[in-house]
């Protein structure tokens, strides 16, 4: 991406507002399935709204949106990726860049549980709602739902979140839900319960959100069994990739392991692809998709 292309966007930012509506009206949409048994390959760009930046042990790897558009661009580019999910602010990006033509474009609704600070669990709906997802044609809206029982706060994010699933299926579009049991580690931070129990439990809870699951689809981590969890619902579920640890060829048989369970549709991954260790995210997104397509990375 040129330093011409970031002239242009900031440009149409500060004279042009109305572009990104008139973006919006003209993207060229398709399809989230084509077909019964395709798969989805989605890139996760929401991270920095929750004050979420650290990559890999670096605190501030995502903090700089130029380098975060450069690395989207190049992984929207590849073959095989059917797009993306991320707030107003990167997906309005995108549309300006003119890089959402022909891809599938999810909505972040819940931000306001910023990491690290003492309402993280009281995830308010600060960012998309349902009717904004429709106002901008995009495909559907995703929300995080962590659930804390000695939190008060986890049951204002549970309603809200049933509201928005309810809200969005009235517009026809996907409701994204991606669950956790959470929990305050001794130094006060938010744990994630990664226990293959928990993770089904937390299933449980999120397939019951709203008035109707017509829309919904899961968002989960890979954790030990699998099978146990996809055995708690009935939904469409896509594999989330988190702030990866081990190396690449680990997380990548992780992930080829789950998608091989039934109920599983492809993956929906940001940092893991968009900041790898060789930098190289190319070569991590083409990875991927062979993983999606075929089950096999290499």
């Amino acid at each position: 991406m040129s330093d011409d292309d970031f002239a242009e966007l900031r440009g149409l930012r500060a004279t042009r507002p109305q572009a990104i509506a008139e973006a919006a009206a003209r993207r060229v949409r398709r399809p989230l399935l084509a077909d019964p048994g395709d798969r989805l390959m989605l890139v996760a760009a929401d991270h920095p709204a929750r004050g979420a930046l650290g990559v890999r042990g670096d605190g501030g790897a995502m903090a700089d949106r130029y380098e975060l558009l450069r690395r989207l661009r190049t992984a929207l580019r590849r073959p095989g990726v059917d797009g993306v999910l991320g707030t107003a602010d990167v997906l309005e990006d995108l549309l300006l860049l003119g890089e959402l033509d022909g891809k599938i474009a999810i909505g972040s609704m819940n931000r306001g549980g910023l990491q690290g600070a003492v309402f993280e669990l009281d995830d308010r709906f600060t960012g998309y709602d349902a009717a904004a997802v429709a106002r901008m044609r995009f495909d559907g809206g995703k929300m995080l739902v962590r659930i804390d029982p000695d939190d008060p706060a986890s049951v204002r994010t549970l309603e809200a979140s049933a509201r928005a699933v309810d809200e969005l299926a009235a517009h026809g579009l996907l409701a994204m839900v991606e669950p956790f049991l959470s929990k305050r580690g001794s130094s006060g931070s938010v744990v994630n319960d990664l226990s293959t129990a928990a993770v089904a439990r937390s299933v449980a809870i999120a397939a019951g959100l709203g008035g109707t699951s017509a829309y919904t689809w899961l968002k989960l981590p890979v954790v030990e069994d699998m099978e146990a969890v996809m055995a708690a619902t009935t939904m469409p579920a896509l594999l989330l990739g988190g702030d990866p640890a081990g190396s690449p060829e680990e997380t990548y048989a992780s992930w080829g392991k789950a998608l091989a369970v039934p109920g599983v549709r492809g993956l929906m991954v940001g940092r893991a692809l968009l900041y790898p260790p060789d930098g190289d995210v190319a070569t991590a997104v083409d990875a991927a998709v062979r993983l999606v397509r075929t089950g096999v990375a290499a």
